[in-house]
């Protein structure tokens, strides 16, 4: 198997002798085996293992086991802990969502750290088939059915050109032990559903359908290519400069609804969700999508589709006191002046000024609010800021983009960047100036 491996690696251009690899070990057959494998090819390796704490006893048995492998190997190892179950709760993604993502932003980490070429996973044939099978149970595009890729960016499998009986055939014949996760007998999970039920069900029609499954898998990477072309070669006429899509040149394209779904999928947006979106096309501005997990928004807008992420409609409130400065979500500080002779308003919109008698400390940051108003500067009525927006034509996504200063009453002094609030401009009788500046 040494040398179907080694074949592997070279055609697809996996790793490269001497340059170091992370190697994903839960303690699994496969991920051992992977360990084994590499280190005899000569590869030098680094053993990383995630602790998801989602079985009890066993997971701390497989974590203590995979150290002792890593270190009978001589090789550094690497480990981590996890609540996996909170991550999912705060998400709201399922388990194995949530063990994914933690698994593969660890792994980037940690090869970004150690300077790593690639991160190698344990992933083989039969894990192949039962991804091309869940991504079709799903509802996926093209390149759902062309199963796993031998590299994806830092990401590497060298074993997708072995089966689960071959690896466990080879650490048998060599006596190398390995862990066996009791969850993989549930069927809870989709995965094992997969492998456990439906699988055998469908060898019952065909001996050979894992084959079957893998040759179409195949044939489709060759199609994906051509179609993967053609999509790129519109989405440079779709999407604006500031990321905005458009609506009108998406529906020119020969099938809008599939050109949606390869521009929002990589964001997190489900299928299910891209065919609301689709639908949503021609009706009223206003509509709002989120992506599971919460990190992106879209919104429709009269012309636009406007993607952005979820850190943009933070609804938290920040405090900005005297003589300190505030970094984050945005750079504002503030000073106290005297106004003299020698006094000067600035003009640029970066920069709000104020009658430091009628305002009240600290100030506070945060998003606009439906309700929300205060008298434009040079005006003296009020105007409620939804009016304001309208009336200055900003897009949806500007406007939820918008942050508002506030004295300690709760009074909006500054959209900022944008317009102050009439009430506390500096005057004749003006002593002291507070100054904000946006940097």
């Amino acid at each position: 198997m040494l040398s179907t491996v080694q074949a592997y690696i070279a055609q697809h251009q996996l790793l490269w002798p001497g340059a170091p690899v992370i190697v994903g070990l839960s303690g699994g057959a496969d991920s051992v085996a992977l360990l084994h494998i590499l280190t005899r090819l000569g590869y030098p390796c680094v053993a990383a293992h995630c602790n998801f704490h989602l079985r009890n006893d066993e997971s701390d048995a497989d974590a203590d086991f995979a150290q002792q492998t890593a270190e009978a190997l001589g090789l550094l190892f690497r480990r981590i802990d996890f609540d996996t179950a909170d991550y999912a709760h705060q998400h709201g993604v399922s388990i194995e969502m949530a063990a994914r993502t933690l698994r593969y932003e660890w792994f980037e980490t940690l090869r970004r750290e150690l300077g790593a070429e690639a991160i190698a996973v344990a992933h083989h044939r039969d894990d192949n088939v039962e991804t091309v099978l869940l991504n079709l149970i799903r509802g996926t595009g093209l390149s759902g059915l062309c199963g796993m890729r031998p590299r994806n960016g830092h990401i590497v499998r060298p074993l997708l050109s072995v089966d689960r009986h071959q690896i466990v055939r080879w650490l048998a014949d060599r006596h190398l032990p390995f862990c066996t996760d009791s969850s993989n007998a549930s069927d809870v999970y989709r995965r094992n559903f997969v492998r456990l039920r439906l699988l055998p069900l469908m060898e019952q029609l065909n001996p050979s359908v894992r084959d079957a499954i893998l040759r179409m898998a195949g044939h489709l990477t060759d199609v994906e290519a051509i179609y993967r072309n053609a999509i790129d070669s519109h989405r440079a006429h779709l999407i604006d400069a500031d990321g905005r899509i458009s609506i009108d040149a998406l529906l020119r394209t020969p099938a809008p609804h599939a050109m949606l779904f390869e521009l929002l999928t990589p964001y997190g947006f489900t299928p299910s969700q891209c065919a609301d979106i689709a639908r949503a096309l021609s009706g009223e501005s206003g509509r709002s999508f989120v992506a599971p997990g919460g990190r992106w928004h879209l919104l429709k807008d009269r012309l636009h589709l406007i993607l952005y992420p979820a850190d943009e409609v933070s609804a938290d409130t920040f405090t900005l006191t005297l003589g300190n400065e505030l970094t984050a979500p945005i750079h504002l500080s503030l000073e106290e002046r005297i106004v003299d002779e020698a006094f000067t308003i600035s003009r640029s919109p970066h920069v709000a000024t104020f009658d430091a008698d009628r305002i009240a400390l600290p100030l506070t940051l945060r998003r606009w609010r439906a309700g929300d108003s205060f008298v434009p500067f040079g005006m003296t009525g009020r105007k409620k800021l939804s009016d304001y927006f309208s009336d200055h034509k900003f897009s949806l996504l500007r406007k939820a983009a918008a942050w508002i200063l506030c004295d300690a009453s709760g009074r909006i002094l500054w959209i900022v960047g944008h317009r102050t609030d009439n009430r506390f401009r500096i005057t004749s009788k003006t002593r002291r100036a507070l100054i904000v500046t946006q940097r």
